[in-house]
């Protein structure tokens, strides 16, 4: 660490690192988690009108561009062989570290979806490929019981004899041995289904542990969704709440700033019921209010303040309700002055004849 004159590159003190790579390393992985070393406070103390080239050292002055190029490792006694231990054992360090359960929420969530999407192409093949035999299975079993059904009995009789179905298909018959990969497909299928249900429910005490606030105004798996759209709970707290409004809705973003078309109001919390049902002129305030409790409400998790939740919700609650009684009817459309918009419109200079 060194403070230095900007305008002649000149060193007027420094506080070097430990000879000791393990516990140099240590210091490097504190200022990495965005920490302030004891050093760098104590070379700040007492100045005034201080400038630091880092932002994580913002509270002990501006933080401005600057180039230390100058300052050599190698001139101050610290050589190749020695920092390139320092960060061997720097990555050992950050590697081992705890990883806060909202990360461990972002997988889960990314597996999810992963889920979602393999058992979607699954089951269309499962419904083109067992519906030559079974066409009409597919109006008395839907999602997973169609696929349990064709997994445990594979041919059609047994299926129908468990439904207590009367009727004769339309199917063609398969042979034993197309019967047996079909089945093969529909067990597949069929423990996807379970993984999904499993790893729903995984998803869902997960979120209620770490963001309980959260989970008190939109509940679990929206909470769930907006956390693994942020990056994490720590990341979700440090958005403004108008980035928070507009998350999952990126694309329609860009295509507003692409084309001019109108921006979006909401992103993924359109999920949110009372955000759902509400007519189109109500749901951008509606979309600011919640984003702005969800907000405080991450940050209540992420930094372990009290349960606030249910106070949090009553307030949007009623808010929304305010939302509705002032603005119980659509705006009204302008309407264009007389003659606007007709006739030629002239750019450049006149041409001469």
């Amino acid at each position: 660490m060194f403070l230095v004159d900007d305008k002649s590159n000149r060193v007027m003190d420094k506080r070097l690192m430990p000879s000791d790579p393990v516990a140099t390393a240590e210091k490097l992985a504190e200022i990495q988690r965005g920490g302030i070393l004891p050093e760098e406070k104590e070379l700040a103390a007492g100045r005034t009108k201080l400038a630091v080239g880092d932002r994580r050292q913002a509270e002990l002055g501006k933080p401005e561009m600057y180039d230390s190029s100058f300052i050599k490792p190698e001139d101050f006694g610290f050589d190749s062989a020695f920092m390139h231990e320092v960060m061997l054992t720097l990555g050992k360090l950050r590697t081992s570290e705890h990883i806060p359960r909202d990360k461990n929420l972002v997988q889960a969530i990314r597996y999810f979806d992963d889920l979602i999407e393999v058992s979607n192409l699954l089951s269309e093949r499962l419904h083109e490929w067992y519906g030559m035999h079974f066409p009409e299975l597919a109006d008395f079993a839907k999602d997973d019981r169609y696929a349990f059904l064709i997994a445990r009995h594979g041919d059609r009789e047994g299926i129908i004899e468990e439904l207590g179905l009367d009727l004769q298909s339309m199917g063609s018959d398969f042979d034993s041995e197309d019967i047996r990969e079909v089945q093969d497909l529909a067990d597949s299928l069929d423990r996807i289904y379970e993984d999904r249900r499993r790893t729903e429910e995984y998803i869902t005490s997960l979120v209620e542990d770490i963001a309980p606030n959260m989970c008190a105004i939109l509940g679990g798996p929206l909470s769930a969704r907006l956390i693994s759209l942020s990056g994490g709970l720590s990341r979700l707290a440090s958005l403004p709440s108008s980035t928070i409004q507009l998350l999952g809705a990126e694309k329609a973003m860009f295509r507003h700033l692409r084309s001019g078309k109108n921006p979006p109001k909401h992103g993924v919390i359109y999920q949110y019921p009372d955000l759902r049902k509400a007519p189109y002129w109500q749901r951008g305030n509606i979309a600011r209010a919640l984003s702005g409790k969800v907000l405080i409400a991450a940050k209540i998790d992420q930094y372990g303040g009290e349960f606030r939740g249910d106070r949090l919700n009553e307030e949007l609650k009623a808010r929304i309700a305010d939302i509705k009684r002032r603005y119980p009817d659509p705006p009204k459309k302008k309407e264009k002055a007389p003659g606007k918009g007709k006739g030629k419109k002239f750019h450049g200079k006149p041409r001469r004849k």
